[in-house]
């Protein structure tokens, strides 16, 4: 069993409160979840308005298959997220 692990960090510069930001991440988070099949939470800097930091895991038996996955969602992201994205931290163990 391998986990793979990103650690993804976004800028919201329009984001005026935790609530507009809370909008953005639980959006996110829900769409990962169910076009990916992967655990999505907020990690970090939940306090910080213009800025969410969200982890995500996904489990599999071969390293090919999560990265796959995790190349689709990133490239997702990249496509299709309001927020910024401006760090990824990426594992496999």
């Amino acid at each position: 069993m391998l986990v793979g692990t990103l650690k993804l960090t976004f800028h919201l510069p329009w984001a005026n409160s935790l609530k507009d930001k809370r909008m953005v991440v639980k959006s996110i988070c829900a769409k990962l979840h169910s076009k990916f099949c992967v655990s999505v939470a907020e990690i970090d800097s939940q306090d910080v308005h213009r800025t969410a930091v969200l982890g995500v895991a996904y489990v599999a038996s071969s390293t090919s298959q999560i990265d796959s996955v995790l190349d689709h969602l990133l490239t997702w992201l990249e496509n299709n997220c309001p927020a910024e994205l401006v760090d990824i931290q990426r594992n496999i163990l």
